[in-house]
């Protein structure tokens, strides 16, 4: 808790184009060394190749991509006793939403060849689709929270 009393929430900002708070963050996650007009125009590059290929709303089509990707569950590393447990925990929804677009962003890095918003497009559409990589991340996630169901009562 700070001593100078207490700090208020800001209220987070729209992005330019689509004036989406969720496009905000993304782009703010894509970031690197500070270039924020390069990291706009790879995801308005990509949100453009979504469209062609949708022939819908991208921004409901990314937010529907998020949706896919998202954990709902995880686990958290507790110490019990002189042994390690992976205990199962529910998301945050702010935290759950920046792990999906760190996720996405991940991923689509590592695809190959490519330039930056040919790869960022091809992942937002695999995760459109609960295909790619961004995807199977949650569903590994979801799967050792499963598997450690068992621990849930150390959680605290």
């Amino acid at each position: 808790m700070p001593r100078r009393g207490i700090i208020k929430k800001r209220k987070p900002v729209g992005d330019q184009r689509y004036g989406s708070v969720l496009i905000a963050k993304f782009i703010s996650t894509l970031l690197k060394e500070g270039k924020k007009s390069t990291a706009e125009r790879i995801v308005y590059g990509a949100m453009d190749q979504v469209q062609a290929k949708i022939k819908d709303d991208p921004l409901k089509a990314f937010e529907k991509a998020i949706e896919n990707v998202r954990p709902l569950l995880e686990t958290k590393s507790r110490r019990v006793g002189g042994a390690t447990y992976q205990v199962p925990i529910e998301v945050d929804s702010n935290r759950s939403i920046s792990v999906g677009c760190r996720w996405l962003v991940k991923y689509a890095l590592e695809r190959g060849g490519r330039s930056m918003t040919d790869k960022l497009s091809a992942e937002v559409m695999d995760a459109l689709s609960n295909k790619g990589g961004a995807v199977k991340k949650r569903e590994d996630t979801h799967k050792m929270a499963e598997a450690n169901r068992a621990f849930a009562h150390y959680r605290w």
